[in-house]
């Protein structure tokens, strides 16, 4: 049993190893963010925000967008970050590109995680329909904001860092494929109101998710 595992081990290795490092990487075509729109449905985005070049180098990030949205109908803004990795095998230097996970990156912008879940998103526009998202709330001081986000990568939905890793692998050995996005809503909870921050949200949401594929390819 254990030579049969091992000589699995081995050959799962080597076809791993002779895809991963034979193949050149495929990027696909696809549109970028300073086209997207601006106005969704009842929401409007004044002006796509810009990053400083430092932090576009911290993060690798090939393209982004940063907008906030506001609506008539709804109470509070929402916040919508996706950056798009053109690559997630870093770079000659030795840069990262791979995507950051908010989890590590929430912590050292001041906020603290005070409650994450994955919860089931079923939305029109998401890929292979409903999937589990990540829904996180976060506390700085006495402000509470809500974060849902999730990685949309080659046709998939993945909360979870290490499907997203694995996944990683497993494309880039048989698609030749590495690129993502990390998708991202922020919320502010006003008066401790999460119904109202949730179902600002699904609302922004069911306008924007239809629309990602075209900057982030299946």
């Amino acid at each position: 049993m254990i030579k049969a595992l091992v000589a699995f081990l081995f050959l799962s290795t080597n076809f791993y190893i002779y895809n991963y490092f034979a193949t050149t990487e495929i990027h696909p075509s696809r549109g970028v963010f300073a086209s997207f729109p601006l106005q969704v449905g009842s929401w409007t985005c004044q002006r796509h925000e810009a990053m400083e070049q430092k932090i576009i180098d911290n993060l690798g990030v090939t393209d982004y967008l940063i907008c906030e949205f506001r609506s008539p109908m709804e109470p509070v803004p929402v916040g919508v970050y996706i950056g798009y990795h053109q690559s997630q095998v870093g770079t000659e230097d030795g840069g990262e590109t791979r995507i950051h996970p908010p989890a590590h990156c929430l912590p050292g912008s001041g906020w603290n995680i005070i409650a994450s879940d994955d919860v089931l998103l079923d939305i029109p526009g998401l890929p292979g329909g409903p999937q589990e998202v990540r829904r996180v709330m976060i506390a700085k001081g006495e402000a509470r904001q809500l974060v849902y986000y999730w990685y949309q990568e080659r046709g998939r939905v993945i909360a979870d860092d290490s499907k997203k890793l694995a996944a990683l692998f497993w494309d880039r050995a048989r698609k030749s494929r590495t690129d993502g996005a990390l998708v991202r809503f922020t919320l502010p909870v006003v008066r401790g109101d999460e119904t109202a921050a949730d179902a600002a949200f699904r609302n922004l949401a069911t306008q924007i998710v239809p629309l990602i594929p075209a900057y982030v390819p299946n």
